[in-house]
């Protein structure tokens, strides 16, 4: 419905807690955001039962209290998606549990592997049958494979054979993993709650079970969750720094922390240097909520500009609606956002909003606000322009549908009929979240991929 990109997945896990589904539960309830297509928790019990509930859905349309009384055990995996590889399927939601020689094997995985695609067809040439059709299902055969190791060389060496963008979390019969790869693409924190270790992909999820953080997963980094309690190994030496940056500007939640910075201190800074960059003559400074509301905020403290909440988003639209016969002009848009007419109505608006991505939806809100009776409408993106797709686990369209790729600014803003449009420079987005290009992916922005991408094509090997 919206023009937008798709969130990252989210990813709990639970070691040596009462009620582990159910903390499990609430961490998903907080990570919502970064996936609404499925959701999934699967626990094991002291005699080694793997239990599991997945659906396609919203947490609090699956979770009850019925099914997670069902879910037993003190060790728990809890998944939301949004699919990066693979359909949108009840087959391909997570958490992945099999039994295999050694007993039970769970996987949830947030990013995306570039080399899923040739293991793959290794491992079917030699026998394997895949049951999905993502591509976190290769870890799964790969730890399967070398069964003959323990448990934790064998998670060890299999995420030495993935290449790309991952945050893992692997449960076995009575161990807890969670795993970062080298770039350290995407977050994976850790927190405890009294004597129980919990791992999520933000912190905000600790917020609500009251948990405190106590570390990162750092990026070639796997912790080990058992009896003898949590131990850091390190299964590949640090790469390339290569934070996604989009978990800045759009991913994450604003109360959360991650790669050890504010996601609101950062995204207020976006906005207070798209002011300093982009300022305009205005009235009032209005958001595109929710994602545009720290921005704005930023980009009104620098510029001296009334902040106003212009546009108010429904947020109890539900997965299915009711779409009436006869059209209605832009209903999706009008679906999720109305504008209020008084704050508007004869005034010149900067509208912020966090990205532009094929600029169909951003189109309509500037559309729906001169409709509001706007006198002006000046559009200022809180990030740069994006010009190329992104192979580590967010949805971006291929290069011919993203805007930016195929239009100068000038030509956007008169598709978008928008009076004036600015975007942040990369510098200012460098300069904002800490001044070093080099540890962060911005490919999205600039093409340089920290990762060959092409690594699915490149030949691979079982042999130790």
């Amino acid at each position: 419905m919206f023009d937008k990109i798709r969130e990252a997945c989210g990813i709990v896990g639970v070691y040596g807690h009462e009620e582990a589904s159910t903390i499990a539960y609430l961490g998903l309830y907080a990570l919502q955001h970064r996936g609404q297509e499925s959701a999934g928790i699967v626990t094991v019990d002291s005699n080694y039962r793997a239990y599991e509930v997945k659906a396609m859905g919203l947490v609090s349309e699956i979770f009850n209290k019925e099914n997670l009384t069902y879910l037993k055990g003190k060790m728990a995996i809890g998944h939301v998606r949004y699919s990066t590889t693979g359909s949108s399927v009840i087959e391909n939601a997570q958490p992945i549990r099999v039994n295999y020689i050694n007993g039970v094997l769970v996987v949830a995985h947030n990013g995306n592997l570039v080399n899923a695609d040739i293991i793959r067809d290794e491992l079917e040439k030699s026998g394997s049958i895949f049951e999905t059709t993502v591509d976190s299902e290769v870890l799964i055969h790969l730890i399967a494979k070398y069964n003959k190791l323990n448990f934790i060389d064998a998670v060890k060496w299999s995420l030495n054979q993935i290449k790309g963008a991952f945050s893992f979390l692997i449960m076995n019969n009575d161990t807890l993993i969670a795993a970062r790869d080298p770039n350290g693409f995407r977050p994976l924190e850790i927190g405890k709650l009294n004597d129980a270790y919990i791992v999520a992909s933000e912190t905000c999820a600790f917020d609500l079970i009251n948990a405190k953080w106590i570390a990162t997963v750092e990026p070639g980094e796997m912790v080990v969750f058992s009896k003898r309690g949590m131990k850091a190994i390190r299964f590949a030496e640090r790469q390339r720094s290569a934070m996604c940056v989009f978990e800045f500007i759009y991913f994450a939640r604003p109360d959360s922390m991650i790669f050890h910075r504010s996601v609101n201190d950062i995204r207020r800074g976006l906005g207070y240097q798209l002011g300093k960059e982009a300022p305009v003559a205005a009235d009032v400074v209005i958001p595109v909520p929710d994602s545009g509301v720290c921005a704005a905020i930023g980009y009104a403290e620098a510029t001296g500009i009334k902040y106003d909440m212009g546009l108010i988003r429904n947020h109890y639209v539900g997965r299915t609606f009711i779409e009436p016969s006869q059209e209605i002009r832009d209903f999706g848009v009008k679906l999720k956002l109305n504008p209020v007419r008084e704050i508007i109505q004869n005034k010149r608006i900067v509208v912020v909003d966090d990205s532009i991505v094929r600029g169909t939806t951003s189109k309509k809100i500037i559309k729906m606000i001169r409709n509001a009776g706007a006198k002006e409408v000046h559009y200022r993106i809180s990030s740069p322009p994006i010009i190329n797709p992104c192979f580590f686990g967010m949805d971006f369209p291929t290069r011919s549908e993203l805007i930016a790729n195929t239009h100068t600014v000038e030509m956007i803003r008169k598709f978008l009929r928008a009076d004036s449009l600015a975007y942040l420079s990369i510098e200012g987005l460098i300069k904002t979240v800490g001044g070093r290009k080099d540890k962060f992916c911005m490919a999205c922005f600039d093409g340089d991929y920290p990762v060959d991408f092409r690594e699915g094509q490149s030949k691979f090997s079982f042999e130790k």
